[in-house]
């Protein structure tokens, strides 16, 4: 890669890293992380409102010592082009395959949280060629009725304009869902989506236009069906603990994973520590890289409650 294309916006609060890449794919200006690796590539996929550097803590724990990890900032999102419009899931899933593309890469091992894991579905259905195996993290296709009001903690920070990133920190530090909670993985995931605006406050790179598109576009996708259609073995992993406030539920109930994982044909259901956001960082982000590994070392065997 040309090294003047390897360059990190300005506002942006985080320095580049050798791991970070701006390319130009298909038309949108697409960031991405590429920890090199061995081969086969894992791509993973962020949340509904996150970007790529959610993933640290998985690779803090190692997962990149083992395997080539790409994660991009989905369009909207983090330092990716933000276009008023394309937020389905048939364009996220073309802007994935577009960066596989231009990777060279025929057949990667797909996986993803949240949002990301139901594009990894999305994709696994209606791509099955590119995918080797899916690893399904945190998501189920029966949504909790409360999912709106359960995210409007997180999704409230992209309207938010703080004074400085310090301050943008030290509200983060305080959310809900992760409070009593926090290391420099996480931190650096928060650092990654600040923009410095010209009078030195800071608000969320993120788009709430491309985050309020894309959960529209999820909601109308047949997802039991989609599921029916993946034939690639899966590893569906489920937080448990409470996305919020204590006595607060877990965003992906056990009984909804557990249906998911029970539609698909070949899949593995483990539960790991943490709720929706703090399972990838920390003691839960080894944990979760240790049923990666052994999943890609081993498959999938039948479903296990």
């Amino acid at each position: 890669m040309n090294a003047e294309r390897q360059h990190v916006p300005k506002g942006n609060g985080m320095t580049p890293t050798e791991f970070d890449r701006f390319e130009n794919i298909g038309g949108l200006e697409t960031h991405y992380l590429d920890y090199p690796g061995p081969e086969p590539a894992i791509v993973l996929l962020h949340g509904l409102s996150a970007n790529a550097n959610e993933f640290g803590g998985l690779i803090e724990a190692g997962l990149s010592k083992r395997h080539r990890v790409i994660a991009p900032d989905l369009r909207g999102r983090g330092k990716s082009g933000k276009p008023d419009l394309g937020y389905s899931m048939g364009q996220h899933a073309a802007d994935v395959i577009g960066l596989l593309d231009h990777l060279g890469l025929d057949r990667v091992v797909m996986g993803g949280h949240s949002f990301g894991a139901l594009l990894t579905i999305y994709l696994a259905a209606n791509f099955p060629e590119r995918v080797i195996k899916a690893i399904v993290i945190d998501a189920a296709i029966v949504f909790h009725p409360d999912v709106v009001d359960l995210l409007k903690p997180s999704l409230a920070r992209l309207a938010r304009v703080l004074p400085s990133s310090d301050a943008y920190m030290i509200e983060m530090r305080a959310a809900p869902h992760v409070t009593g909670f926090w290391n420099d993985a996480i931190e650096g995931y928060f650092r990654a989506e600040l923009h410095e605006n010209a009078d030195g406050t800071v608000q969320s790179l993120t788009s709430a236009n491309a985050v309020e598109q894309a959960l529209r576009g999820v909601q109308t996708e047949p997802w039991a069906d989609l599921v029916a259609r993946v034939e690639h073995p899966v590893l569906l992993l489920n937080a448990s603990g409470s996305y919020g406030p204590p006595g607060s539920p877990a965003l992906v109930p056990p009984e909804h994973a557990i249906m998911t994982a029970e539609s698909f044909r070949n899949c593995r259901y483990v539960p790991v520590p943490g709720n929706h956001m703090t399972m990838v960082f920390g003691e839960n982000a080894t944990v979760v890289t240790r049923e990666i590994e052994q999943f890609l070392a081993n498959g999938a065997g039948s479903t296990n409650e």
